[in-house]
């Protein structure tokens, strides 16, 4: 069984940072892929961010890139979520998720399917 905790979310003013974390046990760190997702209101869930197991490599969302940066720490289990340039439209619940597999490509990732835990979510509220 898989454990995620996400921490970091808060009330931030545009154009402001803020950076999540998410604590994960229970798998062996390294071997798992992690990405965030987030849902606003009356909104699906979307993907925002990955970092794939043993390549390193990461992908992101339009809506986000160039403004926020994923990165991982394996010696403290955690992944990260950098947010900078924070807009109103960023304004949901952040997820993140463990995926067992490998794959480099975007559209494989964009799908929630292929993750098999996700954490319980922070809220990150942007004001104007």
């Amino acid at each position: 069984q898989v454990q995620l905790v996400e921490s970091g979310g808060g009330l931030v003013q545009a154009g402001g940072s803020l950076r999540l974390s998410c604590a994960a046990s229970g798998r062996t760190f390294s071997s798992s892929t992690m990405g965030w997702f987030r849902q606003a209101p009356g909104k699906e869930r979307e993907f925002v961010a990955v970092i794939v197991r043993s390549t390193g490599n990461t992908y992101y969302a339009d809506s986000v890139k160039g403004r926020f940066t994923i990165s991982r720490d394996n010696a403290k289990n955690t992944v990260y979520l950098e947010m900078n340039s924070l807009k109103p439209e960023d304004t949901a619940i952040y997820f993140c998720a463990s995926s067992p597999y490998r794959a480099d490509a975007l559209s494989y990732w964009r799908d929630s399917n292929h993750y098999d835990y996700w954490g319980q979510g922070t809220q990150v509220t942007v004001s104007s």
